[in-house]
């Protein structure tokens, strides 16, 4: 026999006092803000019955919630808005979650983060059952272990709530995914829930930031750490002393910014933000091949690193120094061209150079990674001649923003099926071509398909190892002096005042 509302109540509030989130003496109360949510009158406590996992428990109050009208439909959409409400019933007032946080780093940063990071998995605001669907796997380069995900975590919407968000009349509040307005706030059928959602303030440069997790984690702790101000995206001096504050904050993590231009920038530019966390990426481990000095700054070690992409490392004990050499690279690339090397500054106007900067603290000293991005279109490569070349538009079309930068490839959900049905078309040596989902697939297939025997049952596995070089294939073509240390070298010149 089924449950009933009463048991998942019971097991809800058991769960939310196990995890945390309320104490003993909240029991009562928080029930109580169950009751009125669900249109209930009455309330007995439930005999204890095998704890449940939190999906179990909300999906049995979705289903009572559904069958009585309290949500319009069964959608994934009305089902995240509902159980983000419930959630926020018992997710700690921002104050109580920033006085713990506050008081644990002066403690430990790692302590303080610690919690921050459990809270968000507990409140559900990181729906963690959906992100360890996501499909994971490395593929070893000769640049290093790349991490490649295919990412399930992010729900699909049907056509039908995709239309009936189109139809959604927008109230301009919050104003993006990204503004401090979304804590708390409600949600709407085009706008996420996020009662469950807390963000921790912080001053870097005298301004006030945000940091909050990203909902959809594609590394360990990924956060986002978000402008107080709905101000565009913009790579400039400030981007650097943001982020040498923020690792002087919590050294533990890295950060990172995403380019601020179209085709090599991010999802979001209509919102400053940074991107960082608790994760080693190839890139880091990636070593010096080409030792540099830059004139006037004898505090910063410096040299290219072993990379598809075209990468200059900092190195200082000096933020000042950091900053200072930072802002004038960064000065000289916007405005540099090179017509050998095919990098143009600009183009009937526009603005081409710009750079995805990432920031560390290791071994006493500030690292800072600072990548040459370029964002020009030709005909023959309209979506961005540094960009993923067509024939490799089947694994990855879209923008190669900061996580692909430094080794982490985030592929669409469509590619686990669509793997899994090229791996039973492989292994049985039937047609792809006349496939109408898999033909896309069918000239990246036949590329490498005679170097391998599918009968064997590997096919899954072969397939997956071929993501992984297409997507090191992918980085090197968004390498703007890939194969072309002469060409780089050139700017490096230009850097300490020498002409090319």
């Amino acid at each position: 026999m089924r449950a009933g509302i009463k048991f998942y109540i019971g097991q809800l509030i058991n769960y939310a006092e196990k995890q945390g989130l309320i104490s003993r003496l909240d029991r009562t109360y928080a029930v109580n803000r169950l009751l009125e949510v669900l249109r209930l009158s009455s309330y007995e406590e439930p005999k204890t019955g095998k704890e449940l996992p939190l999906e179990q428990i909300l999906e049995g109050i979705l289903d009572y919630a559904y069958k009585k009208g309290l949500i319009p439909d069964n959608s994934v959409t009305q089902r995240d808005l509902f159980d983000t409400k419930l959630m926020g019933l018992l997710t700690p007032p921002p104050s109580v979650v920033v006085g713990r946080f506050e008081m644990l780093r002066l403690q430990d940063a790692r302590r303080a983060t610690d919690y921050y990071y459990g809270l968000c998995r507990s409140s559900d605001y990181i729906r963690t059952y959906r992100v360890e669907k996501d499909v994971r796997f490395t593929h070893k380069s000769k640049y290093g272990v790349m991490d490649i995900t295919i990412n399930l975590s992010k729900p699909e919407k049907t056509p039908e709530e995709i239309a009936a968000a189109r139809l959604a009349k927008s109230s301009g509040y919050p104003q993006c995914l990204l503004c401090r307005e979304n804590e708390g706030f409600c949600g709407t059928i085009s706008h996420p829930a996020r009662q469950n959602h807390r963000l921790i303030p912080l001053m870097l440069d005298g301004e006030e930031w945000f940091l909050q997790y990203s909902p959809y984690v594609y590394y360990n702790e990924h956060c986002i750490v978000l402008s107080g101000e709905h101000v565009p995206m913009k790579i400039s001096r400030s981007t650097f002393k943001h982020m040498l504050d923020f690792i002087e904050y919590l050294p533990h993590y890295f950060v990172g910014s995403n380019a601020d231009l179209p085709i090599v920038g991010g999802s979001i530019l209509s919102h400053d933000h940074m991107q960082g966390g608790r994760y080693e990426f190839a890139m880091e481990r990636a070593p010096i091949v080409t030792s540099l000095k830059f004139r006037g700054f004898d505090d910063v070690t410096a040299g290219i690193i072993k990379w598809p992409l075209s990468v200059i490392r900092l190195r200082s004990r000096n933020k000042s120094s950091l900053v200072e050499l930072a802002d004038k690279i960064l000065g000289l690339w916007r405005g540099y061209t090179d017509e050998a090397s095919f990098i143009y500054a600009f183009t009937n106007g526009e603005p081409h150079n710009t750079i995805t900067p990432i920031a560390r603290y290791k071994n006493g000293q500030f690292e800072m990674d600072l990548v040459l991005r370029n964002n020009i279109t030709t005909e023959e490569h309209p979506l961005g001649y540094y960009h993923p070349h067509a024939q490799h538009h089947n694994i990855k079309k879209e923008n190669i923003g900061l996580i692909e930068v430094m080794g982490l490839a985030v592929l669409p959900a469509r590619l686990k099926n669509e793997m899994a049905r090229l791996a039973e078309y492989a292994e049985k040596g039937l047609p792809i071509r006349e496939d109408a989902e898999l033909s896309k697939h069918a000239e990246w297939f036949e590329c490498f398909a005679k170097e391998y025997d599918f009968s064997v049952g590997n096919a899954l596995n072969i397939l997956y190892s071929e993501i992984g070089k297409t997507f090191v294939r992918v980085l090197e073509d968004c390498g703007v002096y890939f194969n072309d240390e002469k060409g780089f070298m050139r700017f490096i010149k230009i850097c300490n005042g020498f002409e090319s």
